[in-house]
């Protein structure tokens, strides 16, 4: 699968694994979630109304379109959320 996003500098950080959708992957230290998924793919989640792809909007945590969720159901902001070692995360549990 190819990224959103291609990652240009910084890439001598420490990696970070996670688990996305019940597969493990990589992100670097210091990247919020957000940065982390769309290095993934090309979307974020798909809107709860329309089905339409979401890959957030304002990245600073007004817009409430980068909702994802962690396998224990609790419900983080993408864009304002740096990514964890072991973080365990559900493209189809952000829906408000």
């Amino acid at each position: 699968m190819t990224g959103l996003l291609k990652r240009l500098t910084e890439t001598g950080r420490a990696p970070v694994s996670f688990v996305l959708d019940g597969k493990t992957v990589t992100a670097l230290a210091g990247d919020t979630v957000l940065t982390a998924l769309l290095t993934h793919g090309a979307q974020l989640r798909r809107s709860e109304f329309s089905g339409q792809p979401r890959a957030g909007f304002c990245m600073m945590g007004a817009c409430q379109d980068c909702w994802i969720g962690t396998e224990s159901g609790e419900r983080l902001r993408a864009c304002g959320t740096f990514i964890k070692d072991g973080m365990r995360l559900e493209t189809s549990g952000g829906e408000a």
